[in-house]
């Protein structure tokens, strides 16, 4: 349990890289979702190409290529910022799915009555239609964290010292490598288990909250 204190500290790194990749995810990923549904073909092809792309590909070949070939293009950031922008574009492309599908489970009536009441675009996708699918798209957004909190570790490729590559370092001075690799799955365990936990009371009380108004209304 000595190594624990290291771990405890690498986990933070982790769990940071994880926080802050997918908030620039959601909203990149929102930035795509509203692209693709442009009418204009110059906006919404690239945004559909781009998300492909990314869908496509290891998260790790991405990875690589930001840490690595972006200083030759004249664009240097740290390790850590390099794993977190790598993150949010990778899992963006997943989030703009995931809000495309929940744009399209918006009845059509909804958009019906915005263009009745005369609503601007920008109105209507802010007070109607956005609104709308942050319930739906909760538990697949939710599932998409977590997942992406276990991709973290492949940020040890570009010498981010999360949790998995202090436990190697701790192995390869100590020579025992089955104690830093067991509290490692533990503490991934136990930060997966407390989020998807907390992800689904904050779904049932936005859902309460949900069937109060419409009770009250």
């Amino acid at each position: 349990m000595e190594v624990l204190p290291a771990l405890l500290g690498a986990l933070r790194i982790t769990v940071l890289a994880t926080v802050l990749g997918m908030g620039f995810a959601l909203v990149v990923g929102l930035i795509w979702a509203l692209l693709r549904r442009s009418p204009r073909r110059w906006l919404s092809a690239p945004a559909g190409a781009i998300v492909e792309f990314l869908r496509s590909t290891p998260l790790l070949v991405q990875l690589f290529f930001l840490f690595y070939v972006l200083p030759d293009w004249g664009v240097s950031l740290s390790a850590l910022a390099t794993g977190i922008l790598g993150l949010g574009l990778h899992y963006s492309a997943y989030t703009a799915e995931v809000y495309r599908a929940g744009i399209e489970g918006v009845p059509q009536g909804q958009w019906d009555a915005a263009a009745a009441l005369n609503f601007s675009k920008a109105r209507t996708w802010r007070a109607i239609i956005l609104p709308q699918i942050v319930a739906p798209t909760l538990p697949v957004l939710g599932n998409r964290f977590v997942a992406m909190f276990k991709d973290s570790v492949l940020l040890s490729a570009i010498t981010v010292g999360e949790v998995l590559q202090q436990a190697r370092l701790i192995g390869s001075e100590s020579f025992r490598y089955l104690e830093p690799l067991t509290l490692v799955g533990v503490l991934f365990l136990i930060v997966s288990v407390a989020a998807s936990r907390g992800l689904r009371v904050f779904e049932l009380k936005l859902n309460a909250g949900r069937r109060g108004r419409g009770a009250l209304s």
